[in-house]
């Protein structure tokens, strides 16, 4: 029963991030009133929404009518450093290709332009409001994941480090801070260059790191002694993913290693998210999580191989992989 009704609580932390309610609740606790008022929202219903979140732990009903944010809460704000506000907005668009899921079922193939009209990447390009909420949740979550991976994983001996589809900057500079010798290259799409280039002067990197824009599917900056892919080739099938690790291969050299930051599928019964994530890429992008064996045919394919998988102290690990 609770599986089934799973998708209650996800839409209701989304309507919270939507409406801005832990924004309003920055300074202090306030009534079901008061914010129903300021989010334009009926007064009952708001509360309604608001008791269920307090039973959730997002937020805490101080007294009766009353409410205020717990420490889960707080990262629900768009001004606090570890912010996933963007992140549970950004999955919220995907509700009608969950409920549309049906057909990736029965093809194998995405939903999203079933639901959408054209694939995620297509429509991001003709719907910049869809596409900020996009790059803010990348950058939400690499923010996240860049402090603990510098932490976790050890980046002695690298030079330079290219980040290929590495979005505003927001994971690597967590990667450079915590390795003052090693320099730069965020590179993406064109359309992120702006965010990237405040993100890396922000971060006081400017003259350690660089952009560069392109297009990974057709080739990768050459020169540099490692480089990273985090959560990129979960958004590709097979095809295509061979096609981005082969440009990977031709811009390393015989010394390059190559980092895939993914969440590697457990066999067997064992209860992984990444189970359920593998889901969302077919739904949504038409990727796929993939088990060690899987990489490893897949590597092998773009002439690659893989050298171990690091443990990060979370749920995703860091491939490590070489020429082969």
């Amino acid at each position: 029963m609770q599986l089934s009704e799973g998708l209650g609580p996800a839409r209701t932390v989304q309507l919270a991030a939507e409406l801005g309610v832990a924004d309003l609740l920055g300074d202090g606790p306030r009534t079901a009133e008061d914010l129903a008022a300021a989010t334009s929202t009926h007064p009952g219903a708001l509360y309604r929404l608001l008791r269920a979140l307090a039973g959730a732990g997002v937020f805490t009903e101080v007294e009766p009518g009353r409410f205020g944010l717990t420490p889960v809460g707080e990262h629900l704000r768009a001004d606090h450093p570890q912010s996933l506000r963007a992140w549970v907005q950004f999955q919220g668009l995907f509700n009608g290709v969950y409920a549309g899921a049906m057909h990736s079922v029965r093809t194998g193939t995405a939903t999203t332009p079933q639901v959408f009209g054209e694939p995620l990447f297509d429509h991001l390009d003709h719907h910049p409001e869809h596409a900020a909420v996009f790059q803010d949740a990348m950058a939400q979550h690499s923010r996240l994941m860049g402090a603990k991976l510098a932490a976790a994983y050890g980046f002695q001996g690298a030079r330079q480090i290219v980040d290929v589809g590495g979005g505003d900057g927001s994971f690597l500079t967590g990667i450079l801070r915590a390795n003052p010798d090693v320099t730069g290259v965020v590179f993406d799409q064109p359309y992120v260059a702006d965010a990237a280039h405040k993100q890396l002067a922000a971060a006081g990197f400017g003259d350690r790191c660089s952009f560069v824009s392109g297009d990974f599917l057709d080739e990768v900056p050459p020169g540099a002694d490692v480089y990273m892919l985090k959560g990129v080739v979960h958004n590709w099938a097979d095809d295509d993913a061979v096609v981005l690790l082969s440009n990977c291969r031709r811009a390393m050299g015989r010394d390059g290693r190559l980092l895939l930051i993914e969440w590697v599928v457990p066999t067997g019964d064992t209860p992984h998210p990444s189970k359920f994530l593998d889901l969302a890429m077919l739904f949504v992008y038409g990727g796929r999580e993939r088990t060690e064996e899987e990489y490893v045919g897949l590597l092998g394919a773009a002439g690659l191989r893989l050298d171990r998988i690091a443990d990060t102290k979370s749920t995703l690990n860091v491939i490590e992989v070489v020429p082969a």
